[in-house]
């Protein structure tokens, strides 16, 4: 119990020294913006200050929280599907080696294609319903993450799959017990990266044509030459991408304990 408690203060302290670079630069960042918005003598049309930015996000919570609620349903859900998807596909071509040879040439081309313009497209043939977000969010994030996938499954080390097998397990079993657990690591480094490639898929559909949303919500404060709140509607997109990737770093240690165990201290100066 005294060594558990001892552990959280240094966890607290660990976490602050990590984030305390990020948190400065940030903190920079947003100084040096706010002085030169305000004392450059630029119009707030052109550049607002991100006091300004926070001010108008506050007054226009209602509309920013109502058109975020589309955005966040649209990039889960499009990322659940890609995520089916490419477990799917990654166990097919683990499995056939010419179903790879196949299939990976149309994927790669498939992310050579450029958002903006796929996106008025897929609108054009699904319509502006839920359908076309769902679709575009999981076109971008798909790829991703059947690479993490296959390579985590080839990353299998080669002794531990001729052990299995010389115990009478079948290829099924072999993948279960060896080749699927070591993909975690890559499976984990490709969710995070994925993540957030949705939210931007997302909005960019939104901005392709829909009723609602965080895209089309920048795209009307765009048109009424409102750059504080196509800022505000920005910070709010970015803060959902943060909290998302949070989400996926948390899974993560749920998911394999072992290695937060692996890089904790051995031990020294736990002996109350």
């Amino acid at each position: 119990m005294l060594a558990s408690s001892s552990t959280r203060p240094r966890r607290v302290a660990g976490f602050l020294a990590k984030s305390a670079p990020a948190v400065i630069s940030v903190g920079l960042l947003l100084v040096t913006w706010e002085l030169y918005a305000n004392h450059s003598g630029i119009k707030p049309t052109i550049l607002p200050a991100p006091s300004r930015v926070l001010e108008q996000a506050i007054l226009n919570r209602g509309a920013l929280i109502d058109n975020a609620i589309p955005t966040i349903r649209a990039t889960l859900l499009g990322f659940a599907c890609s995520l089916s998807a490419a477990f799917v596909f990654s166990v097919l071509v683990d499995f056939f080696q010419p179903l790879r040879r196949a299939l990976f040439p149309v994927f790669i081309v498939s992310q050579t294609l450029p958002l903006v313009a796929i996106a008025p497209l897929v609108v054009l043939w699904f319509g502006f319903g839920l359908a076309p977000k769902i679709l575009l969010v999981a076109l971008v994030t798909f790829f991703p993450m059947l690479v993490a996938l296959v390579q985590g499954y080839e990353a299998t080390e080669a002794e531990i799959g001729q052990m299995l097998r010389a115990m009478g397990a079948g290829r099924w079993r072999v993948f279960v017990l060896a080749r699927l657990p070591s993909a975690l690591p890559y499976f984990f480094a490709g969710l995070r990266i994925s993540i957030t490639y949705a939210v931007v898929g997302a909005i960019f559909a939104e901005y392709a044509g829909a009723a609602k949303g965080l895209g089309i919500y920048m795209l009307n404060a765009k048109n009424n030459f409102r750059p504080d709140l196509v800022l505000a509607a920005v910070a709010v997109s970015a803060v959902l991408t943060l909290v998302l990737f949070g989400l996926t770093v948390l899974l993560q240690r749920i998911a394999m304990p072992w290695e937060r165990v692996g890089r904790e201290p051995s031990g020294k100066g736990r002996r109350g």
